[in-house]
């Protein structure tokens, strides 16, 4: 009798396999997932799109008749629309990252346990932090999409090198999104989250996203500079404009740094929070 539950149960090299096939595709299950469960809330899905669209239509084109020209890169004057609109495609793919890695994941974490029951599984925490950035990265990709194919429908395009305003775009979603959930993984109550607009507000303001930084005092024009957003502001730009250099390359790895030390420091934190 006792070798008929052992009949039923795989060789132990072909276990062996399944496991780690589970462990490897474990971050995909967890993308799945949440696939899956967005797909009765598409509404809230699709919003994200429509916030920095009506600031391009609003701030970009309606008060960009007003305002004219303004200093574009190396100092050439251009249309305000076409100095905003690359700034306002950061922001949307920010705003993806950030809005999935934040308060998405705290009310995962700390309310439907979802982590407590993915880890049962043979995820480890690491593949927990990929899976929920390569999710936040999903759906900036697509926000950053949509807002391209707007800039285009527009005439706010004027440069081949706009095909990697997509990638670039993905690469500030990668930042914001690691950044985003390595900080929600220090939060303890919905209160903390004042902290994340106390500091994504003034980013999105002052990040050279609606006018130059060269009005700042110098001082102020280095800590914005620091900041993830305004590299990838001035990349989106650039290339939107066909102003292309080795400086770029430059700010497309502080990006992708800023990433991976956010992915690391995220997979670490969910397991120190989960496996005590």
């Amino acid at each position: 009798m006792s070798s008929v539950p052992l009949r039923m149960l795989p060789p132990a090299g072909q276990l062996a396999r399944l496991r780690r096939a589970g462990r490897d595709a474990g971050s995909l299950h967890l993308i799945e997932r949440h696939a899956r469960a967005y797909g009765h809330a598409w509404l809230v899905f699709a919003s994200g799109v429509f916030e920095p669209l009506f600031y391009l239509l609003s701030v970009g084109i309606g008060l960009g008749v007003l305002i004219g020209k303004v200093p574009g890169p190396g100092g050439r004057l251009i249309p305000y629309r076409d100095f905003v609109a690359p700034g306002l495609l950061a922001v949307s793919s920010m705003n993806g990252a950030m809005f999935d890695s934040t308060f998405n994941i705290f009310f995962r974490l700390k309310y439907a346990k979802l982590y407590d029951a993915v880890l049962s599984t043979p995820m480890r925490p690491a593949q927990v932090a990929l899976g929920e950035i390569g999710w936040a990265l999903i759906r900036g990709t697509i926000y950053a999409i949509a807002f391209t194919l707007v800039m285009l429908a527009l005439g706010l395009v004027h440069s081949p090198w706009t095909v990697l305003d997509v990638p670039v775009a993905v690469l500030i979603g990668f930042a914001f999104a690691a950044l985003g959930m390595t900080g929600t993984t220090y939060m303890k109550s919905w209160q903390d989250f004042d902290y994340v607009l106390l500091i994504s507000v003034p980013i999105f303001l002052f990040s050279a996203t609606f006018y130059p930084i060269s009005i700042y005092p110098r001082a102020v024009q280095v800590v914005i500079e620091c900041t993830p957003l305004y590299q990838g502001v001035v990349l989106l730009r650039d290339l939107t404009l066909g102003v292309v250099g080795p400086g770029l390359l430059w700010r497309a790895a502080y990006l992708a740094v800023l990433g991976l030390a956010g992915l690391y420091a995220s997979g670490r934190r969910i397991g120190k929070l989960l496996l005590i």
